[in-house]
């Protein structure tokens, strides 16, 4: 069998039902936690270059500008500005660990509201920052609330949707991500025409998080938490109003008890099972999959698109204009992803963004900056419908019940460490090698084609209580798990 291949049709049948409209406006209110993430991506990258943000925390950054003590690339090489940027990420690393058993024990739908007050309450205090002590502080929060919301809201989106449909549905989460980024870029344009703008453009992050919040609040956890908390009765009706009413669920909610009762039969620590042989393929993929997409570069891209292009050429205003090109060029190709990755598979859309990631290595200089922009849209799009939206689906839909929420807790934690590390060095990298800084990004994309085409195998349309069948049937995997699924659906 070729590598990454596997017979489509696992020994379950489909489901009954099909899309409703509760499941839709369930997922919508879901992915919706999406945006709290993309804005604070977005965010961050424009008012670390507006004025009176710099005068206020970073005069040294205006300093060194006024004195030309400094080239371009390494004006805004500040280790406390990117603390700025990346200490949300250690916040969320830590909490996405701690979601897991949280999601275990409370619902996936009450790690979201959680997440959501956080957040709240970390926008609060940037917005009303008097010194780097509240900046950081309010950072910190929001990044716990990050980490939650990440940590929840893929699972309740792979376990509420239809299996036929679970990648668009999970799709969702990254295009209210980037939706978030674009409303970010607009916010920073039209904040940094006054001195308070950056207080605006921080603050601003309490809208998407209220909205995310109040939306949890009105919707159902998902079948497979209320069955794993035993709560049965409600697990059914949750699942007759997200495939419709009239429709025979008894089939899915048995294999959800069955797989349930596997889950509590376990002795060992979720963190330890996870270590065993036979889910060695699990968790590779729940720490390559994020590792390899924020290897691509795309955050520091989204961090300091702004301080990037102030610093080949481009004006205060023409450097954010550029980074809403990048936005909006990111949210239409989410929506590409969305359309195609339940027909196409997930595969396919990795191997292809090789094609796209590898154009954004272009010299930076400022007679280049057009043709700069043009190329990192070119990369954006690749990622856009590629590695962007599968970081969240891929890990959320691979593991059986009884660890999926620490698969995913590790997936998000990887994420979050690696782009703590990436943000905390990059500037300091793009003012010591220049453009060799992209070319750095550039040689992972060949390190994660090779990877993905021999041993990430094809996930679509695959029920998750059969997900053991890509494991059984994959060239390499079949020798991890072939003993142990062929007694047990674990």
């Amino acid at each position: 069998m070729a590598p990454g291949a596997f017979a489509n049709n696992g020994p379950d049948e489909d489901y009954a039902g099909g899309i409703t409209a509760s499941v839709v406006i369930t997922c919508i209110v879901a992915a919706s936690g999406g945006a709290i993430f993309g804005y604070d991506i977005g965010i961050s990258g424009g008012v670390t270059t507006m004025v009176p943000f710099l005068q206020k925390f970073f005069p040294s950054i205006l300093r060194n500008a006024a004195e030309a003590k400094t080239n371009m690339y390494c004006l805004y090489n500040s280790q406390t500005l990117t603390a700025f940027t990346s200490s949300l990420y250690i916040a969320g690393l830590a909490s996405s660990l701690v979601a897991s058993r949280l999601t275990a024990s409370f619902g996936r739908r009450n790690i979201m509201v959680l997440g959501g007050f956080t957040f709240l309450a970390g926008a609060a205090i940037n917005g009303g920052a008097e010194n780097i002590f509240m900046l950081i502080l309010g950072r910190i929060l929001l990044g716990l609330g990050v980490g939650f919301t990440n940590q929840a809201t893929p699972v309740y989106l792979s376990e509420m949707a239809p299996p036929k449909w679970r990648g668009a549905f999970n799709v969702g989460f990254q295009f209210f991500l980037g939706f978030g980024v674009v409303i970010a870029s607009v916010i920073n344009l039209g904040a940094f025409r006054v001195n308070w703008g950056w207080r605006l453009s921080l603050g601003f992050a309490v809208v998407p998080a209220a909205i995310m919040t109040i939306g949890a609040l009105l919707i159902s956890d998902t079948p497979s938490s209320l069955v794993l908390r035993g709560k049965l009765e409600q697990a059914k009706q949750s699942l007759i109003k997200a495939r419709g009413i009239g429709t025979d669920v008894e089939p899915e909610l048995n294999d959800l008890i069955k797989s349930s009762a596997i889950a509590k039969a376990a002795t060992e620590e979720p963190f330890a099972t996870i270590f065993e042989r036979q889910y060695r393929p699990h968790l590779v993929m729940s720490i390559l999959i994020p590792l390899f997409q924020q290897a691509t570069g795309i955050n520091i891209i989204a961090f300091y698109g702004p301080v990037i292009f102030q610093s080949v050429g481009f004006g205060h205003n023409g450097a954010l204009l550029a980074a809403l090109a990048l936005a909006s060029t990111n949210f239409v190709c989410i929506m590409v992803s969305g359309a195609v990755v339940d027909r196409f598979g997930r595969r396919f859309l990795l191997l292809e963004a090789v094609v796209t990631g590898v154009s954004g290595t272009e010299h930076v200089s400022k007679g280049s900056g057009i043709l700069m922009l043009i190329l990192m849209c070119i990369y954006v799009a690749g990622f856009a419908w590629s590695w962007g939206p599968l970081v969240w689906l891929i890990p959320s839909e691979i593991f059986p019940m009884k660890i999926r929420t620490t698969g995913q807790s590790i997936s998000v934690a990887v994420n979050f460490a690696v782009t703590f590390v990436l943000t905390q060095t990059f500037l300091s990298m793009l003012c010591h090698f220049k453009f060799g800084a992209f070319l750095f990004y550039a040689s992972w994309n060949v390190v994660m084609t090779v990877f993905v085409l021999l041993f990430l195998p094809e996930t679509k349309g695959i029920p998750l209580d059969s997900m053991y069948v890509v494991w059984e049937e994959h060239w390499y995997w079949h020798r991890f798990v072939k003993a142990r699924s062929s007694r047990v659906m674990s």
